[in-house]
């Protein structure tokens, strides 16, 4: 497992796909799809993902913000991807600094597939 910085010490760890399809279908992990409406509609998402694009983030996951989404609790673990792990790093970094306590980087739509995750369309 990979671990990246992030202000003040911590850091967001990358979570093997295996593991999240895992603890996504037993419930304890919530995986959020950061990708742009127009990638969704071209490859699909993984199976129960909430999607969250990147340029709402801020908006729909900062707990101080009224439209904050109701499936997401500062202490639910949560796993973000994109299409290949880049902007999903950014965004785990930034719900760890909105005080989520177990935040995950997935990486890419490519690696929840490769690990037999499914992909709805």
């Amino acid at each position: 497992m990979l671990s990246f910085l992030r202000p003040g010490g911590s850091s967001v760890s990358r979570i093997a796909a295996k593991d999240a399809i895992a603890r996504a279908a037993r419930g304890e992990l919530l995986v959020i799809d950061i990708r742009e409406g127009s990638e969704i509609a071209a490859s699909g998402k993984a199976k129960g993902a909430l999607h969250v694009p990147l340029a709402a983030f801020r908006m729909r996951c900062d707990p101080s913000s009224p439209e904050c989404l109701a499936e997401l609790s500062l202490e639910k673990p949560v796993a973000l991807y994109c299409a290949s792990g880049a902007r999903s790093q950014m965004a785990a970094q930034m719900m760890a600094q909105m005080g989520y306590k177990e935040v995950y980087n997935l990486g890419g739509l490519y690696d929840w597939h490769a690990a037999g995750g499914e992909i709805t369309r």
